[in-house]
Parts: structure tokens; C-alpha cells; sequence
């Protein structure tokens, strides 16, 4: 595994945007012990914000474990929940002062904290999760190495209960979104020398949602992040090399998604950034 967390913008709509309102880093947990399991920490401190702004997220194929404080300290209230896999766009409004630290899971990663259900009983919901006394020692500090210890103390007496079936779930995972040329449910499954039945069954149970979902997700990913910063994009070429069977595949996923056109969306981009 890596040991430095990813630095791209994947998945976040006008990530420029966001940005230029708040502080967003992401960390990797302290303890050896938790990192097969977790992408990063992520940061996000924001304070006496002009006017509302609404965050938007095309989620990854992962589970979200997130403690929130809205308003300034010592008059906000904090709270934990646990975000199963978002089928839809994410949205949510940030405005004055607060604070949100989160952990994304590696896809095949949160199960050997929760064994006791598939992850698929997750997906599509926030669940209330965290008592009074680690949701404090997770959003009180202001320094972000004991965020990052409170996160790793809090992980830690939940698991990791690892298994074989994890590490194969996060492999095939990692595969996907490494490897482009992974375009057919049938191919990985051949790869991975299962039946295809079997590969559902596996995603189902410690991904959240389905190898196809996953190949489809990291699909829109790309073609967000090469509209956010790419000049001159040829959508007929990008849909191309991403898998779509034409540009009007990718235009269709990509309004559905984000609410604009691909190329209303690089034009948007392109106008913000002078």
C-alpha cells in the first residue's frame, strides 16, 4: 500500500470551488494495523463562510465512517454516522463555521470492522454511529495528528477482523480502478478464476454494490476529473478509451449524475478558473 494518501480531486464536483471555502486534507491512519483497510482520513474545516456553498460528491465505491460539527465551537452540536455506498450525487450545504472528519474505506475494506452483515445491507444509508465521548475526542482537537489518533483509537476496538475474502474483495477492487482496460464483469470474473455469480456475490458482500457499479463508477470519475482540468477535451475520444460504447453513453451517465452536460460542466470549470 501506499504511504501517502491519494492527492487527486476524483469524485468532487467544482473541486476548485470547494477548495477556494475550506481546509481539506486528506491523512492515512497512524497505526500499521488499520492501513490495508482504509484509503485516508479525510479534513474539512471551513470558518465564517460569506454565503452558503453546497458541496457535491459523486461517491466512490466505498463506506464512509463521518463525525460533523456545524457552527462555531462551544455553541454546535457533533454527531457520527456511518454512510453506506451512495448510489446518487451527494450533497451537502456548508455555511458559517464547522467542521466534518471523516474515513473513507477501501472498497472491501469496512467489512472487518462489521463482519456480522453483508456490506450490501449499508449501501444507500447514513446511520446514526459513535457515542458523545468519540465523536468529541474525534472533532475536538485542533491539531490534526490527534484527530488522526482519536480516528485510529476509535478503529481500532472495532476490528480489524481480516479473512481472505477481504483481501481478495480489495484486490479485485484496487484492480478495477487501476486498471482500465477492466471493462466486462465476465473478464474480471475469468481473470479471478470464478463464475460470475460468485464475483457478485463477493462484491455484494464486502464491497456494498456490484463489480459492474464499481467499473461504471470509476468510469464517470474519470470523465469528471478530465472535464474539471483538461482543455479541449474530445468526448468521442474519452469515451472511447473510458469503455463507453459512444460519446452519447457518456454524455447520458455524466448529465444524469452531475445534473449538467460534460461539456457545460468543462466550460463551467474552465470559466471559474480565470
Amino acid at each position: 500500500m501506499g504511504q501517502e494518501p491519494r492527492r487527486d480531486t476524483r469524485g468532487i464536483v467544482d473541486a476548485a470551488g470547494l477548495f477556494a471555502r475550506v481546509r481539506f486534507r486528506r491523512r492515512l491512519p497512524a497505526a500499521d494495523a488499520l492501513r490495508p483497510y482504509i484509503e485516508h482520513y479525510w479534513l474539512i474545516d471551513w470558518t465564517d463562510l460569506p454565503e452558503p456553498y453546497l458541496t457535491r460528491i459523486v461517491p466512490h465505491p466505498s463506506v464512509n465512517l463521518v463525525f460533523q460539527r456545524y457552527g462555531p465551537p462551544g455553541r454546535a452540536t457533533g454527531w457520527g454516522e456511518l454512510a453506506g455506498i451512495g448510489p446518487d450525487l451527494f450533497i451537502q450545504r456548508l455555511a458559517g463555521t464547522g467542521r466534518v472528519c471523516g474515513v473513507q474505506f477501501r472498497p472491501g475494506g469496512f467489512r472487518p470492522f462489521a463482519p456480522d452483515r453483508p456490506v450490501s445491507a449499508w449501501t444507500g444509508q447514513r446511520i446514526p454511529s459513535g457515542t458523545a465521548a468519540e465523536t468529541a475526542a474525534v472533532l475536538g482537537p485542533d491539531d490534526d495528528d490527534r484527530r488522526v489518533a482519536a480516528l485510529d483509537a476509535l478503529l481500532l476496538t472495532r476490528g480489524p477482523h481480516p479473512g481472505p475474502q477481504a483481501h481478495l474483495a480489495m484486490e479485485l477492487a484496487r484492480r478495477i480502478r487501476t486498471d482500465r482496460t477492466v471493462r466486462r464483469v465476465s473478464a474480471l470474473a475469468r481473470d479471478a478464476g470464478m463464475p460470475v455469480r460468485t464475483l457478485q456475490r463477493l462484491f455484494a458482500d464486502w464491497v456494498g454494490v456490484s463489480p459492474k457499479w464499481v467499473i461504471l463508477r470509476h468510469r464517470l470519475h474519470d470523465a469528471l476529473e478530465r472535464a474539471e482540468y483538461a482543455d479541449g477535451v474530445d468526448w468521442a475520444a474519452l469515451a472511447a478509451e473510458l469503455g463507453y460504447s459512444d460519446q452519447a453513453h457518456l454524455v447520458r451517465d455524466f448529465t444524469a449524475t452531475i445534473g449538467v452536460s460534460p461539456a457545460a460542466y468543462a466550460s463551467s470549470s474552465a470559466t471559474t478558473a480565470k
